[in-house]
């Protein structure tokens, strides 16, 4: 195992959350934080509030997000604004056709330096990637081949990088956000369902409001641009992510969790014996349901949404508002779907408006 050059700061002990009152003062600073993270973003990027309290979600449960939206409304700028509000270490890749594997996580190199007995020698020596940073902004991530886009699995998995046959482990927290048009499909590369279904978040950028546009308008047109200040550091974001996972869930709301994602899955996969809870949409439509990854992505996401409303437990509504977002690019939908101009979005709505809360 090599040493990571990029070590993170030092987080505290996973004993910090002992005693209720002390649960208490971390969900303040939580909330606080987030607040704070949030109204620092709000200083440049106008509107979209519901995307960056997505994005802030996913920061502060560990997981990385996928933006898509058409060019000009402000993807690239939301990452880049987000990664100067925080204390963390950024990164960039462009993805084009040409980018190499290497380009992202870094090669071998080999290097001369003075040996024992004062003569030159070579040696090998790992040269890191882009992906060596707290947050990695993958911009127009389809554009690069599916061979560059794989170079991505092992870091969004195991939050580490094997090159020669060494592993290098990245700094945490660590954070990918990529970017993508779904517009322009020209010379792009459809992202496998093995990397989109690592991506915890998927999240729809759309076009900014009447006023809202006014509001860029007066932002960028004039002499005076917005100021961020970092307001959080990688230790109090470990800290953060430590106490979402300590909120409560009942059972038959996390029940409810698992039922809502079996429900994509169509019922002809269903094992013998087990309950489908497929509507008609979804046996008509889907080719393939969400995995396990995508009730881990609600759950978590519930507890934190539990927690920024001053609440010890997850609700069934704080399961619904995650279930859009991380389902819509877990579920494969079939020909037909295709044919008749059907989404993810709306078997997703379908699904929760008609699941039952408990079943007996």
């Amino acid at each position: 195992m090599t040493a990571n050059p990029h070590a993170p700061l030092s987080a505290p002990t996973p004993a910090e959350f002992g005693s209720p009152e002390e649960v208490r003062l971390a969900a303040d600073r939580f909330r606080s934080d987030f607040a704070a993270v949030r109204d620092q973003v709000g200083r440049i990027v106008v509107g979209q509030q519901g995307t960056v309290e997505s994005v802030l979600i996913c920061l502060f449960v560990g997981g990385h997000v996928l933006l898509e939206g058409v060019p000009g409304i402000g993807k690239t700028l939301l990452v880049r604004t987000l990664a100067r509000a925080l204390n963390l270490s950024f990164g960039r890749v462009q993805f084009t056709p040409d980018l190499m594997p290497a380009d992202v996580t870094g090669t071998t190199i080999v290097v001369e330096a003075d040996g024992k007995d004062g003569r030159r020698e070579r040696r090998f020596q790992f040269q890191p990637g882009p992906v060596f940073a707290q947050i990695l902004l993958a911009d127009e991530i389809n554009r690069a081949t599916p061979k560059t886009q794989s170079a991505l699995l092992e870091a969004m998995q195991e939050r580490a990088v094997t090159v020669g046959g060494h592993t290098h482990m990245l700094p945490a927290p660590f954070l990918v956000m990529a970017t993508q048009n779904p517009v322009e499909q020209e010379g792009t590369y459809p992202l496998p369902e093995a990397q989109l279904d690592r991506f915890f978040f998927k999240l729809l950028v759309l076009s900014p409001s009447r006023a809202d546009l006014a509001e860029i308008l007066t932002r960028t047109t004039g002499a005076i641009g917005g100021d961020i200040q970092p307001v959080l550091d990688a230790s109090a974001i470990l800290a953060h992510q430590r106490l979402v996972r300590q909120v409560e869930i009942a059972g038959h709301i996390q029940d409810y969790a698992v039922r809502l994602v079996l429900a994509t899955q169509p019922s002809a996969l269903i094992p013998s014996g087990e309950m489908s809870f497929a509507p008609p949409t979804v046996n008509q439509y889907v080719r393939l349901g969400a995995s396990p990854r995508a009730a881990q992505a609600i759950v978590l996401a519930g507890k934190c949404r539990a927690l920024l409303d001053g609440r010890a437990a997850v609700s069934t509504e704080d399961i619904r508002e995650s279930a859009a977002a991380a389902l819509r690019h877990r579920i494969i939908l079939n020909f037909e779907a295709h044919a008749e101009g059907v989404t993810t979005d709306t078997i997703v709505e379908n699904i929760v408006s008609t699941l039952p809360l408990q079943v007996g």
